[in-house]
């Protein structure tokens, strides 16, 4: 990728080599992190090397009467003004130099000081303006004018205020094993930002659930990212997550894919863990019947902060764990206990954050055999 601003941008931190240095680097790393619970090959799965972001945020940044976008120094002193940015996905790239002029030439940059996009492959783009005033009628006139001549959605945005033109989603579509999955990617909710990527992650996943019979359980669900796919592999699924925006937006996929074999629960990992081993009754898991439920397999993706020790501990009562982690620290925490009764079969590395120090790892894990 070339970046005028590499060095300078807090956005890309490491950059000198190219692509496959960078991905060089977070390879060995990653090798050794593990190596004492694994020393088999870890599968890589790259990124593309520019244009990978479907969705980005930009600080505003006023200099006299002018508006431009900006990012945080790489010091973390002060900010960059950017005219570009190679990361956003080329529809992104296209739309941004037009959406700024507009916003100048309309004069609504008033109190202005961040820009949200969030786009799909195909080019369809939701932009979120962030305020520091309260938005009226005359703000809605001006953007609905700019919405359709970029012929994007936009959500204007203040301390209590949300004011849509058009919609607050936008709608992928995402090929994996043949198969095209579509879903319902919501403004100011999680994402998976990089959708190649993405794609090789849940295939990857398919791949490791193959030949498993039974139903699944999948703790930290979100929109249902992984959960409709999966639905294809397994006679039931339940997922279960505590955000109630991300619940509804999975309920809505799974109608989006004509999937019926899957329920979603809101409620965090502590809360199921006590509804199944009968400890706490809840009212939002009355009309689930665990009992109904062959689970031998568990799916976990969850937060930076990784499994606490008794989500752990819930995990390894399973026979097939597959874990999906975006902080390979707190993973290398949660193998500590998860590898006390189960052996890793197979690990991955996917590059999902490239030019950064993140990755995202897989994890497939048996239970052992008690002789």
């Amino acid at each position: 990728m070339d970046c005028k601003y590499f060095g300078i941008c807090g956005a890309c931190k490491l950059y000198e080599g190219g692509y496959e240095s960078q991905l060089s680097d977070k390879i060995i790393l990653n090798k050794e992190r593990f190596f004492d619970y694994y020393n088999g090959e870890i599968s890589v799965f790259k990124s593309p090397s520019s244009s990978y972001r479907s969705r980005s945020e930009f600080k505003i940044w006023h200099v006299g009467d002018a508006i431009h976008y900006a990012m945080n120094h790489i010091d973390k002193k002060g900010i960059v003004i950017i005219d570009s940015c190679p990361q956003v996905n080329l529809h992104i790239q296209a739309l941004m130099p037009k959406l700024l002029s507009a916003i100048q030439k309309e004069k609504i940059g008033f109190k202005l000081f961040g820009a949200d996009f969030l786009s799909t492959s195909s080019g369809e783009i939701v932009v979120s303006l962030l305020y520091h005033k309260s938005l009226d009628g005359a703000w809605q006139k001006v953007a609905t004018q700019i919405a359709k001549e970029l012929n994007i959605s936009i959500i204007g945005r203040s301390r209590g205020q949300k004011l849509v033109v058009g919609q607050d989603f936008v709608t992928e579509n995402l090929s994996i094993a043949d198969e095209t999955y579509k879903f319902h990617h919501i403004e100011n909710s999680f994402t998976q930002p990089n959708p190649r990527v993405n794609e090789q992650m849940i295939a990857w996943s398919l791949k490791n659930l193959s030949n498993i019979s039974g139903d699944l359980l999948e703790l930290y669900c979100g929109a249902g990212n992984f959960t409709i796919p999966f639905s294809k592999k397994f006679n039931k699924v339940l997922a279960t997550e505590i955000s109630k925006s991300s619940i509804s937006a999975a309920k809505s996929n799974m109608l989006l894919n004509g999937v019926n074999n899957i329920e979603f629960v809101r409620m965090s990992v502590e809360e199921f863990v006590q509804a199944v081993d009968g400890t706490r009754e809840f009212r939002r898991m009355k009309e689930i019947n665990i009992d109904d439920y062959q689970i031998k397999t568990i799916f976990v993706d969850p937060p930076r902060s990784g499994m606490d020790s008794e989500s752990c501990a819930f995990a390894s009562r399973l026979e097939h764990i597959l874990y999906i982690s975006c902080n390979p620290e707190t993973l290398l925490r949660d193998l500590e206990i998860l590898t006390q009764t189960h052996t890793i079969l197979d690990m991955a590395l996917f590059d999902q954050f490239p030019y950064t120090h993140h990755v995202e790892m897989g994890v497939k894990l048996i239970k052992k055999v008690i002789a």
